[in-house]
């Protein structure tokens, strides 16, 4: 499928190019005329070493003479305006041409003269391969301290904890990458948050991936790191943002699980007290316990669906989707629904009666009746809330076949 190409976007081709790579090594440059030449050197050193035919594309949105330099190299270079990171990798795409992508930074701080685990992994059949700073090397002031020892550790392990991962490096800026699922990707982010959706998305695409040791090196002299260039509040936008992609594309986190939980609280606090007061010791479990328990299986009913909705929504491999609509088959879901509902109407039937009976007055106090209309209210609940989710589920599902 021919992918539409940006008007503002523009490609430069050198005089020797490579005419047909296998991989694609591509990388945005933002005024860095002092490293850009050496870095095109390193790549042209690396692939010869990891004999293999390759291409450079330089995604630049410069207002330095970088796009001259990388041209006279031997580079491809995509003239972009500035628009983020993200957005570079996002505009490139038509432009590729090789199976295999390899991506990073011009400054000089990745060793781009050492490809070859990037392209042996991917002889291998990995369909995702990432740099690890912490397995290779990183050289005396290379990292801040600050990036080093807190905000890169504790944003890969928050990664790993959400997403059930393994990776040592999230925010390694060299990584590697099929074409075909870079395409797949679907990449959104517009700034430094793109590191994170594509470590998300290679789980949610259930990737086959590894991660390969790399050697991080220091700034050269005289050059500002992009961070630095922005300011000091840059790193700490950096990483917020970073965390928002990992909230939003593991939403199902902080709903599905916790969901559960409530879910069965709530159901402890309700379904043992539907006979009357309950003693335990010196403790009796009351009304208000039930009511207590209404209000957690409730809350936690809904943050379970909520929890499947957010699943299928951030699964583009539709597996998901298929087991949730095996669960809550159309018919079976409704007819459960509705009984549910029936049965929690049933048991307010008496708390309505002693209520019509008594003038409409409670002067009577809590009655069996009133335990048994708890239980109702929760079925009734249950059984709306499920016929509403059973509604969405497989509204999701004849949306994705009118996509399809």
């Amino acid at each position: 499928m021919q992918m539409a190409v940006d008007p503002e976007v523009r490609l430069l081709v050198p005089a020797d190019d490579c005419p047909e790579p296998e991989i694609s090594i591509v990388v945005p440059a933002l005024n860095e005329a002092l490293t850009i030449g050496d870095f095109i050197d390193w790549c042209q050193q690396g692939l010869r070493e990891a004999g293999v035919q390759g291409e450079i594309l330089i995604i630049d949105s410069s207002s330095d003479n970088t796009a001259e330099i990388a041209i006279g190299k031997g580079a491809r270079v995509l003239r972009t305006p500035k628009r983020g990171l993200g957005r570079a990798y996002i505009d490139s795409k038509p432009f590729i041409r090789g199976k295999f992508l390899i991506l990073g930074d011009c400054d000089c701080t990745y060793d781009f003269r050492e490809l070859k685990p990037f392209v042996d992994a991917y002889r291998k059949g990995y369909e995702y391969v990432m740099g690890s700073r912490f397995k290779g090397r990183i050289d005396e002031g290379a990292m801040p301290p600050l990036h080093r020892y807190f905000g890169t550790p504790v944003t890969t392990w928050i990664l790993n904890r959400i997403f059930r991962s393994k990776f040592s490096d999230i925010h390694c800026g060299m990584r590697g990458i099929s074409r075909d699922a870079f395409m797949r990707l679907n990449l959104q982010s517009q700034s430094w948050e793109y590191a994170s959706e594509m470590v998300i998305k290679s789980v949610h695409l259930d990737l086959r991936t590894t991660e390969v040791p790399i050697h991080f090196l220091k700034d050269r002299e005289g050059r500002l790191s992009h961070h630095r260039r922005s300011g000091w509040f840059s790193p700490w936008h950096a990483g917020w943002i970073n965390l928002k992609a990992m909230f939003t594309y593991g939403a199902d986190y902080f709903l599905y699980r916790p969901g559960w939980l409530l879910l069965l609280a709530g159901l402890a606090c309700v379904l043992p007290l539907l006979g009357g007061p309950l003693d335990l010791g010196r403790v009796t479990l009351s009304l208000n316990w039930m009511l207590f328990g209404l209000t957690l299986a409730t809350l936690g009913l809904q943050c379970v669906y909520t929890g499947v909705v957010a699943q299928v929504l951030y699964d583009p491999t539709g597996r998901v989707l298929s087991r949730w609509i095996q669960r809550y088959a159309y018919d079976r879901a409704v007819i459960g629904s509705g009984l549910l509902f029936v049965a929690g109407v049933a048991l307010c039937v008496p708390f309505v009666l002693e209520y019509v009976q008594g003038n409409f007055r409670l002067d009577a106090g809590v009655t069996g009746a009133n335990y048994l209309a708890v239980g109702g209210l929760l079925a009734i609940v249950s059984g709306f809330m499920s016929f509403t989710f059973t509604l969405v589920l497989h509204a999701l599902a004849a949306s994705r076949r009118s996509i399809a």
